[in-house]
């Protein structure tokens, strides 16, 4: 039986036929993982706008949900957690206070520090763009085993680790 080709296949061999010199493997790679990347952030877009967040606001929101009860992170752990800078972070933090998804409150250890806190409406739409994001990733890996999806988390944890290292 013949292998099936994708687009990557066609732009890989209009390559190798215009530049034989080169090793074009890097591209049958990561080629793919970009092209699957937009479908990725498509349905990802799609799951939170389903539950009326931004995927900015889902960020801040699903780390405050991962943290457990009682849902709160001070804004240097989120900062950690979404990688954005200290301005940036300030400005997400009161639009999400402004919408009600969020509160700050005192820290009770650190009278100075704030906490914020998953307000309940913003754990409402977090756990169902959860739900929906993980529906919609499922379908997206539905053509694959699931031996298949184990063997693949493996090998791109395997590239990831190499990055953050």
């Amino acid at each position: 039986m013949a292998q099936q080709t994708d687009e990557v296949d066609r732009i890989v061999g209009a390559w190798m036929t215009q530049r034989p010199d080169l090793d074009f493997s890097p591209l049958e790679v990561l080629s793919r993982v970009d092209r699957l990347s937009r479908h990725l952030d498509r349905a990802r877009r799609d799951a939170f706008r389903r539950s009326e967040l931004e995927p900015w606001e889902w960020d801040v929101l699903s780390a405050l949900r991962r943290a457990g009860e009682p849902f709160q992170l001070s804004p240097k752990q989120l900062l950690q957690q979404t990688l954005v800078s200290s301005g940036t972070m300030t400005n997400r933090i009161d639009r999400l206070v402004a919408r009600r998804l969020v509160r700050r409150e005192a820290d009770p250890v650190d009278g100075r520090s704030v906490l914020v806190t998953l307000a309940g409406d913003g754990k409402t739409r977090v756990d169902a763009a959860i739900t929906r994001l993980v529906d919609a990733e499922a379908t997206l890996l539905a053509s694959l085993s699931r031996s298949d999806r184990e063997r693949l988390a493996s090998l791109l944890r395997k590239l990831s680790l190499s990055f953050d290292a």
